[in-house]
């Protein structure tokens, strides 16, 4: 992979002109459609020591009109909107905020414009895991995805291989994920995934 970094962004200012006395941390919880991040975020959000936001991908898609979209400029709107979601991402990290993201890494660009915007030492890599039979489903239960949309994703959304930490929530609750990952936060060991990867671009 080859990403070449933007400038740094400029730092925010408070009402009183000084910058935000931190850089907010990003959990970054990657997996198939229905794999449970949600969940997990959630949980999360419920019990870590800090303020925290949960920003998933599926809320910026439903915030896009309703209006149909022809199919020959469809995938240029779907790549707008996550390069969007990624730099509203960055911006609120940049702001203090701890943010808890919900994502799918199931094409290589979106790991690579990852890369070019967070910075690699706040982010905290989750791989959601979770059996394909268990998937499958979940998704024919919930009836709000494209059926095999799950499977379509499973041999992709892992690829890069890299993580900091991973959890598989095909019989392990959502509950219990989320205490796993706000145990390993206090001492996460470097260099993180994000810089093993950035390093290796």
């Amino acid at each position: 992979m080859s990403a070449e970094r933007p400038a740094a962004p400029a730092p925010f200012l408070s009402d009183t002109g000084a910058p935000p006395p931190r850089r907010g941390r990003i959990v970054f919880l990657n997996g198939t459609s229905s794999s449970g991040k949600s969940s997990i975020a959630r949980e999360l959000l419920d019990i870590l020591d800090e303020p925290a936001f949960h920003l998933p991908v599926d809320a910026f898609h439903a915030m896009r009109s309703r209006r149909e979209v022809a199919p020959e400029t469809l995938g240029t709107v779907l790549r707008r909107t996550w390069m969007g979601f990624h730099r509203a991402v960055a911006g609120m990290a940049a702001g203090g905020n701890d943010v808890v993201v919900d994502h799918v890494l199931s094409e290589e660009w979106r790991l690579r414009d990852c890369l070019a915007l967070f910075p690699a030492e706040d982010v905290v890599l989750v791989g959601v895991h979770c059996s394909l039979e268990e998937l499958e489903r979940r998704e024919q239960t919930r009836g709000d995805r494209p059926a095999g949309l799950a499977a379509r994703q499973f041999t992709r959304v892992h690829a890069h291989g890299v993580y900091d930490l991973t959890c598989d929530t095909t019989a392990t609750p959502a509950a219990e994920c989320a205490r796993l990952i706000k145990e390993f936060l206090p001492g996460r060991p470097t260099p993180t995934a994000f810089q093993r990867m950035a390093a290796g671009a």
